[in-house]
This record gives C-alpha cells, sequence and structure tokens, in this order.
C-alpha cells in the first residue's frame, strides 16, 4: 500500500470523531483523535501530523484559532487542513480558508468525499515532499565540491566566518589546518588527471574517517589544498590530529593499474583561535597563518607538520 499521512481529528462531537476514524482506518490510515483543539496543538508538539481535520467549533479553541496556530507555529512542514462545520455559507467558507484551512467539509460529512479529499490531500503532501527533498539536493549541490564531496569554496567563505563569531560567542578555541598534497601536479603528469582524480577521492575519504562526524569538517580550497576545521579544539589537539592525519595519508597505498600502486604524502598547516588570548581575528588571518606554516612544512621537506596559535611568527 502506498504510504498514507497520519491524521489527526480535533472533533467535540464524539459521534461524529468514532466515524471519522473508522472511515479513515479502514482506508489505511493512522488516525488520532482530540476533543479540542488545545489538546489537537499539544498533540502536534508531541508529534507532527501532515494531515488535520478540524471541527469549526469547539470548547477552548476554535477551528479557526487552531488553523491559524498550526500555520503559525509549524511552517517549516507543511499540514493539509480540512474544515469540518455546520456553517456552509460562503462567507464561512472564505473565513475558514483565509485562516488556513485548505478544504472544507460540511456536516453531516460523507465518507466517500472526506476520502476523497484526503486524498487530493495526500497528493499535494506529496509534491509539497518532493519539492522539499529536490530543493535540499540543489542545496546540497551549491556547497559541495563536485568531485570529493567536501565542501566548495564558496561553503568556505560563508562558513568559517560563522564558526569564529561561534568560538568568540562561547569563548572556545577554533583550529584550522591546511593540507597540501605533496607533488601533485607529478602525480597528474606522470599518471594522468584521471589518476589524479582517484587521488583526491581518496585523500578526503581518509580525512573524513579521521575526523568527528557533524562537528570537524573539511572544504577544497583550491587544487589539491583543503582546508579542515576544528571547532573547540586547542592547538595541541589540532596540531595531533594533524600529525594522526599525516600518518594514515602516507599509509594509503593507490593503485594505478592492475600492476602497480603508489603512495602520496601531505604537507600540513596549523593554527588556532583562541578567544582567551586574542579577540580579534578573521577568517582571512588564520587562512594566512596556516598557509605561513604550511609554507615552513613544505620547506622542511614536506610530509611535516608545522603550526603556531593565531598572531605567533612562524619559525
Amino acid at each position: 500500500m502506498e504510504h498514507l499521512f497520519p491524521v489527526l481529528v480535533a472533533e467535540d462531537d464524539l459521534v461524529t470523531q468514532k466515524l471519522i476514524m473508522i472511515t479513515l482506518e479502514k482506508a489505511g490510515h493512522t488516525v488520532k483523535a482530540v476533543t479540542n483543539g488545545i489538546k489537537a496543538l499539544n498533540a502536534f508538539k508531541k508529534q507532527f501530523y501532515p494531515v488535520l481535520i478540524t471541527d469549526w467549533e469547539m470548547p477552548g479553541m476554535t477551528g479557526i484559532e487552531l488553523c491559524k496556530l498550526i500555520r503559525d507555529e509549524f511552517s517549516n512542514n507543511y499540514v493539509f487542513i480540512i474544515l469540518l462545520t455546520a456553517r456552509d455559507k460562503l462567507d464561512d467558507v472564505c473565513i475558514g480558508l483565509e485562516a488556513g484551512a485548505d478544504d472544507y467539509i460540511t456536516k453531516p460529512f460523507n465518507p466517500p468525499e472526506l476520502l476523497a479529499r484526503i486524498n487530493s490531500g495526500h497528493r499535494i503532501l506529496q509534491l509539497e515532499r518532493s519539492l522539499k527533498e529536490a530543493n535540499k539536493e540543489i542545496m546540497i549541490l551549491s556547497i559541495t565540491d563536485p568531485l570529493t564531496k567536501s565542501y566548495n569554496r564558496g561553503f568556505l567563505n560563508e562558513r568559517l566566518p560563522k564558526e569564529i563569531k561561534r568560538a568568540k560567542r562561547y569563548h572556545h578555541p577554533l583550529s584550522l589546518i591546511m593540507i597540501d598534497i605533496d607533488y601533485f601536479k607529478k602525480l597528474n603528469d606522470t599518471f594522468g588527471h584521471l589518476f589524479g582524480d582517484k587521488v583526491l577521492k581518496a585523500f578526503v575519504d581518509c580525512i573524513n574517517t579521521s575526523i568527528r562526524f557533524d562537528i570537524d569538517w573539511i572544504g577544497r580550497f583550491g587544487g589539491e589544498e583543503f582546508l579542515v576545521i576544528l571547532p573547540e579544539t586547542d592547538f595541541q589537539g589540532s596540531m595531533a590530529l594533524a600529525d594522526r592525519l599525516r600518518e594514515n595519508i602516507s599509509k594509503m597505498s593507490l593503485e594505478v593499474d592492475s600492476n602497480k600502486t603508489t603512495r602520496i604524502t601531505a604537507s600540513f598547516g596549523v593554527t588556532t583561535f583562541d578567544p582567551a588570548i586574542h579577540s580579534v581575528t578573521t577568517a582571512e588571518m588564520m587562512i594566512a597563518q596556516a598557509d605561513r606554516d604550511l609554507y615552513k612544512a613544505k620547506e622542511a621537506g614536506r610530509n611535516k607538520v608545522m603550526g603556531n596559535m593565531l598572531g605567533t611568527p612562524s619559525s
């Protein structure tokens, strides 16, 4: 059976309430029933119901008031609302629709008509859900590097300043690691760009397995350079992680073809912003500091980790 959305019924007349439940449950719907608008609102706060059938006139809170509150408080997820009432004047219909109802059924209701209107709402909800999923995919694509699936430069430029503001607000350290794959151009020239793409993807996968899920994140800064952002991580912790990443990357065995494998290394520049030491920083300052230390790592022979607290001269 096609997935049916759960239905909440707010109806103070117990006979009508029971008839609605029997009609919907026979059709395969999961139904919860309450006797007034206040209980309906409380039910929504415990569990989201995509479909609401509400009586107009109920004690404590009318169906009109309930419609308005649902629209105000649950705007992130759409609720298909059917207003059930003995009122059948055109003015009453307009009042109900303006309050946020999607449809309108007069009492005594006709079971086939109720099911038809529920099915109509079901189609609308399916379309709304499909649209949200499509929009989410578009949003993800807009902030993701298509090759490595890490975040892209645009996301870095937007997110890193927010991470800095958060670090200042909560007085937590924020660390940044800049990583550059050693001799990447030589890899491309020797084994081809397709192999270079394979290296980049394996490199990002290796990093993702070593950082905290949903806390730390990696973004492609450009070419073979990447930034790893470490919220609530001090300098010692970020240096230790960078060295662990360096070691893990150097241990990867990458298949060139069926008869040949190769290994890669990377160089690291690490910096930390600590609000207890510096009250002012920017994304540009953090990136510049990490870049200076990355350069020192390359000068020292590559496959190295160099780092300094923000504002400390690289040595």
